[in-house]
């Protein structure tokens, strides 16, 4: 239960890793909750020394736990654990995943379909501009926007998503939810929890330390399908975010270039020239994105569903006519993105974002490059 699993977030000492570690030994959350020192000793990370100090930590997080859980009833917030429903599908594969999640507003199905867009805190005009455009394509696309809440890019890029009249964006912070940090984002964190989440691993009353941000930019990549740096100096945190998501996730990397004279464009064409997409519009990242996890190709996340193998029954699954247009366009064999513009009479966004979703439920996947199969 995830009274447990945050029982063991709140114990000093143990952290995602050793955390995982612990329940794995014991068999469950509960049962790692019940560990007497002896079992703990046991644990690689932990040993004869530790063993003590953990396990007593360990009985004070329990009432720790339940003062959590009431700040959350008082805030109208959530506190989700990876036995949830609602856990992020996109999370549970990365290494070292929160232990739980803080979240204000609500986690969406649709928010498999994400990118992250990061950079800069001291942004150019130019790039806070690029943020908010690229971010606003994105929602416009069908995509959730995720981003670390900060100032600048950040800050840029969940206002762009919100732009859009259906768009999402998710800000994932790093500091207690209810230690809004920049303290002057309050007003857009209050938007962004209508039109979308605010989510953090920290519990309430967490200070915005040094140390948490690298922390949440774990998290930020974690729940993306690819992540976007819109303009980074050779030392920004962005390029953490980036590093996690080429070689800890698995996730494409992707840049968008400056000035050449821009020293805050550095770590962006220090990117590209190790291997990250160039990106000038939203095809170079619709086009370089690879399928979604076979995991998480579930026709359940969507309402009104019928059974996954009669796609042809198009009229029957609530599609809307242009969904059902490109569906009578793409069979069995591969259908380039060009091809089925050309023969659907549509825009390139639109057939960018109902390819998306129809992927999403299952009907279409994705073959070779830009090319679509129906299931």
């Amino acid at each position: 239960m995830k009274e447990h699993w945050l029982q063991l977030s709140l114990t000093d000492g143990i952290g995602p890793v050793l955390g995982r570690r612990i329940i794995d030994a014991a068999g469950s959350a509960e049962s790692a909750t019940q560990m007497t020192r002896r079992e703990l000793a046991q644990i690689e990370g932990i040993g004869l020394a530790k063993a003590q100090p953990v396990a007593d930590s360990l009985r004070v997080a329990e009432a720790d736990a339940m003062l959590q859980m009431s700040k959350a009833t008082e805030l109208g917030a959530k506190i989700i654990s990876p036995d949830d429903d609602s856990w992020p599908a996109l999370l549970k594969p990365v290494p070292a995943p929160p232990l739980v999640l803080f979240v204000m507003g609500t986690l969406e199905p649709r928010d498999l379909n994400s990118l992250s867009i990061v950079g800069s805190r001291r942004c150019s005009h130019y790039g806070r501009e690029q943020s908010e455009r690229f971010a606003a394509l994105l929602a416009g696309a069908g995509f959730t926007v995720i981003s670390g809440g900060a100032r600048g890019v950040d800050s840029a890029a969940h206002r762009g998503a919100m732009m859009h009249p259906q768009g999402r964006t998710i800000a994932v912070l790093g500091s207690g939810l209810d230690v809004p940090y920049p303290p002057e984002n309050k007003p857009l964190f209050d938007q962004i929890v209508q039109r979308g989440a605010l989510i953090s691993e920290f519990p309430f009353g967490t200070p915005p330390n040094a140390e948490n941000f690298p922390r949440r930019n774990r998290i930020v990549s974690g729940l993306s399908r690819g992540v976007l740096v819109i303009e980074a100096d050779e030392r920004s945190g962005a390029l953490i975010t980036a590093r996690l998501a080429n070689e800890e996730h698995g996730r494409p990397v992707f840049a968008l270039p400056g000035r050449v004279d821009n020293p805050m464009a550095a770590g962006s064409h220090q990117l590209i020239r190790d291997g990250a997409t160039l990106v000038t519009k939203l095809e170079d990242i619709v086009s370089a994105l690879g399928p979604l996890p076979d995991h998480v190709h579930q026709p359940e996340l969507f309402s009104s569903e019928v059974a996954a193998e009669k796609p042809a029954a198009a009229a029957m699954l609530n599609l809307s006519d242009r969904q059902q247009l490109i569906l009578e366009h793409v069979g069995k064999d591969p259908s380039a993105v060009d091809d089925i513009i050309d023969k659907t009479n549509l825009s390139a966004p639109a057939v960018l974002q109902e390819l998306t979703y129809l992927t999403l439920r299952g009907l279409l996947k994705r073959a070779e490059g830009q090319t679509y199969v129906k299931v």
